[in-house]
């Protein structure tokens, strides 16, 4: 059975809540949108189901970014995903894309309860696109230059994490 997740921003102003078969933390993106938007040390998303989302409190401080993608390139163009934020305090509260309308893929660092798993190694993501002085973390780690062949619910079925 899905996991219930509660999340909020840094100030308190957003709240939400969202049911999730994939929670366990294991997946560091360090590409440029995830250190600009979620700090030099990158993003950790979860994943989650679209049509569980409740905003409990504060929807009208939720603001929506698009990512420019290849900047300053003749490629250069707008991400369809859109990652949501709290207006007042700049948290990044989580990911929808419209490609994929059944997945959400909220940010760990806003899931207040329950207190997520730690996973027994990590996977980086994206480390065709990070800079030198961002460091890995340390601990049991798989360092992929763009993305693996897993997906977050492929990884969660395989290490057994999967909550139907």
């Amino acid at each position: 059975m899905p996991i219930a997740l509660e999340g909020s921003c840094h100030c308190g102003t957003v709240r939400f809540t969202v049911e999730s078969s994939t929670p366990v933390p294991y997946q560091l993106c360090v590409c440029s949108i995830c250190r600009k938007v979620g700090g030099v040390g990158g993003s950790i998303n979860l994943g989650a189901q679209s049509k569980t989302l409740i905003i409990t409190q504060g929807k009208e401080y939720i603001g929506v970014y698009k990512a420019v993608m290849d900047r300053d390139t003749p490629k250069e163009h707008i991400a369809s995903s859109e990652r949501n934020f709290c207006t007042k305090c700049s948290s990044m509260l989580w990911l929808y894309d419209e490609t994929w309308p059944e997945l959400l893929h909220p940010f760990a660092s806003v899931i207040d309860f329950p207190e997520l798993e730690v996973p027994d190694e990590l996977v980086i993501v994206k480390t065709n696109s990070k800079p030198d002085y961002v460091r890995l973390p340390e601990g049991r780690k798989k360092v992929f230059k763009d993305y693996p062949s897993d997906s977050i619910e492929g990884w969660h079925r395989k290490h057994n994490k999967y909550m139907e």
